[in-house]
This record gives C-alpha cells, sequence and structure tokens, in this order.
C-alpha cells in the first residue's frame, strides 16, 4: 500500500473518531446525529452539480447503503444514550473489519496475502480489548453495538463494490451523503420536530464539525476502497478507535488505563502491519 493511501486512510480514520465523539458529547445524542448527518448532505449537497451522475449499475448500491447508514445512524445515537463510548466504539468498530474480510473474499472475489490478514486481525484485537477498560454500567449496550456492528460491515461492502461501479468515486460519495443525510432529517422531524428548531440553534456548530468529519471520514475511505481491498481499507479505517481514545480521555474525561494504552500498542502495530503488506 501506498504511503499517501495508507495517510488518507488514517486522516479518515481521525474525522471518524470526531464526529462520534461528537455524537457522544451532544446531551441530546438522536439530535446530534441529525445535525451531523444533515450537515454533511449539505455540503455534499452543494458539490453535486460539478460532478457527473453514477452509473445506473451503482445505483442500487447506492440505496441500498442509504437504507442501511439511517438505520446505522439511529442506532449510534440510541447506543451513545444509554452505554459508555469505551465499550461500546470497540465492540461496533473492532468486529467489523473480520465480518468484512471474510465476506469480502467470498462475495467481492478479494484475495488478500498472509499479512494482510495478519493486520486486520491485530487491529481487530487491539479494538477488542479495549472492551476490557470500560465501567460495567455500560454494558447493557453490548447487544445494539454487535447488531450494529452487522450494519456497519454490511454498508461497507455495498459500497466497496457499488463504487466500483459509479465510473465517478466522487459522484457515488455525494449522492450516499445526500440521500442518506436528506431522508434521516425528515425521520427526525417525525420523531422530534418540536426539539429540532432550538437544539439546532444552540448545536449547529457541533453539527457542522461532525458533518465535515463524517463526510471525510467515509468519502476518503470508500475512494481508497477503489484503489485498494475493501477488508484493509476497513481495518485502517478502523485505527480511529486511537483517536478516539484520546478524545475519550483528554476531552470526554474518561480514564485512562494500562489497558487502553497495550490495546492502542497493539492495533499500531496492526496498522504498520498492514503499511509493509
Amino acid at each position: 500500500m501506498s504511503t499517501t493511501i495508507f495517510g488518507l486512510i488514517l486522516l479518515a480514520a481521525v474525522f471518524h473518531a470526531t464526529w462520534n465523539a461528537i455524537v457522544k458529547a451532544g446531551s441530546n445524542k438522536f439530535l446530534t446525529t441529525v445535525l451531523v448527518t444533515t450537515s454533511a448532505a449539505v455540503l455534499a449537497m452543494l458539490l453535486l452539480p460539478f460532478f457527473p451522475m453514477p452509473n445506473s449499475a451503482s445505483w442500487v448500491y447506492i440505496l441500498a447503503s442509504t437504507v442501511i447508514q439511517i438505520v446505522y445512524f439511529g442506532m449510534v445515537a440510541k447506543i451513545y444514550h444509554i452505554a459508555d463510548m469505551g465499550l461500546t466504539y470497540p465492540l461496533m468498530r473492532g468486529t467489523a473489519p473480520l465480518i468484512v474480510a471474510v465476506l469480502g473474499t467470498l462475495l467481492l472475489d478479494e484475495k488478500l496475502e498472509f499479512y494482510a490478514w495478519l493486520g486486520i486481525i491485530t487491529i481487530s484485537i487491539g479494538i477488542l480489548s479495549m472492551i476490557f477498560a470500560a465501567p460495567k454500567k455500560g454494558r447493557k449496550g453490548i447487544g445494539l453495538a454487535l447488531l450494529n456492528t452487522i450494519l456497519i460491515a454490511s454498508y461497507t461492502l455495498v459500497d466497496g463494490h457499488g463504487i466500483r461501479l459509479s465510473g465517478s468515486a466522487i459522484s457515488y460519495i455525494l449522492w450516499s451523503f445526500v440521500l442518506s443525510g436528506l431522508i434521516f432529517f425528515i425521520f427526525a422531524l417525525k420523531m422530534q420536530y418540536r426539539q429540532m428548531g432550538n437544539y439546532f440553534r444552540l448545536n449547529w456548530h457541533l453539527g457542522l464539525i461532525g458533518g465535515i468529519g463524517s463526510f471525510f471520514s467515509y468519502g476518503l475511505a470508500l475512494w481508497a476502497m477503489t484503489l485498494a481491498p475493501v477488508a484493509i481499507v476497513a481495518a485502517l479505517r478502523e485505527t480511529s478507535i486511537l483517536f478516539a481514545t484520546l478524545i475519550a480521555i483528554f476531552i470526554l474525561k474518561e480514564r485512562a488505563t494500562i489497558t487502553r494504552i497495550l490495546s492502542s500498542c497493539i492495533i499500531l502495530i496492526g496498522a504498520l502491519i498492514l503499511r509493509v503488506s
């Protein structure tokens, strides 16, 4: 893997950890998620006129991914409302790369070398080991986090294949954000329309920062999937847990432990293995 692609995926990981932390820090997790997805949709909408339409073959994947991601965003808001980020984030992000690697091999016919598998497994072990540092009070979110893992793996595989059929990776990315953001916003209007106006007015800055983070996080990852195996990109992107750990400790004031430090080292080793694979 080239240094440029490797660096861009790590940058995507930073953006991913940022928008997840913003949702966790919001007083209303659901409406903060709506703010983030709506902001990303507006940003994508502003860019749409400058790029061609995706090929017709890719639209079924755009629509399928949109449906899956809407459910995923709703789940993220629910999970962070009832559980600790230190527990649920590793569960969601640590298990998904393994599922993507196995299904990618079977469904997308991607052949991974030994060191690629070793790097993916190492990163997943490092992420999952952070569960042991999580407080017990948040363990009621385990079931929802594991369910969200399936959604993460699903939209990753759908997009990994669909973007390669699009003829324009940027167009695929933009339409994905526009559709998922707008539909999720309409859904939110029916759920909490009375609170939306005041909450958006007071927290628009969170939505703007999170929206930019969400857009570049998945946008960069999708672009990388056109140049590298989906499983490798998915695993490297999940090194976002390293940055999420720093955010959780220094901004959200969660406790730093030896377990978190050791887990971070394992993840870093896995990333280095993928770098040379």
